[in-house]
């Protein structure tokens, strides 16, 4: 059987156990094409061994260049892997310090003296109280909550001191 012959019947059988497979499985995450590409791989470097011609069977040099070939794809699944977890840790830490950045500025306004820019005009008055909605961080200004995105300037209350 001629070489050539034998390219397109291993790709016409790889194609169709890839239609097979695609039709059989249905995908559950992103990286199940990666999956599919190393599975994929491995059906054919197996097809290409079990059909090949006895009489000249492939050559060590090209036995090993799959191997290597192989064993990279899986490096590089790994990495990718490694890659996702690694962003979803760095996400998930940033979060984390925006919320507590807002607690800990929150958190220091009370006892402060503040002025708060509002719809009918500027409140000046002392932060008796903090509190956390949504996220945002809120002060209490006599009766009313304020967000700490509307405050125009922070002071010392009068009288106070800064040494112990």
């Amino acid at each position: 059987m001629p070489v050539a012959s034998d390219i397109v019947t291993l790709q016409n059988e790889s194609k169709y156990n890839s239609y097979v497979n695609s039709q059989q499985k249905a995908p559950t995450q992103s990286g199940n094409a990666i999956e599919s590409d190393y599975t994929m791989f491995l059906q054919l470097m197996l097809t290409q061994l079990e059909n090949q011609d006895p009489t000249s069977p492939m050559e060590n040099t090209e036995w090993l260049s799959q191997l290597a070939q192989y064993s990279s794809l899986e490096q590089m699944t790994a990495m990718n892997s490694n890659m996702e977890s690694i962003s979803t840790s760095l996400n998930n830490l940033s979060s984390d310090v925006g919320v507590n950045a807002v607690i800990s500025q929150t958190l220091s306004l009370v006892g402060k003296d503040v002025t708060v820019k509002t719809e009918t005009g500027d409140i000046k008055g002392t932060v008796s109280e903090a509190k956390f909605d949504g996220g945002a961080g809120f002060i209490k200004v006599g009766d009313s909550y304020y967000s700490i995105a509307n405050i125009t300037s922070i002071r010392e209350p009068e009288g106070s001191s800064d040494l112990i």
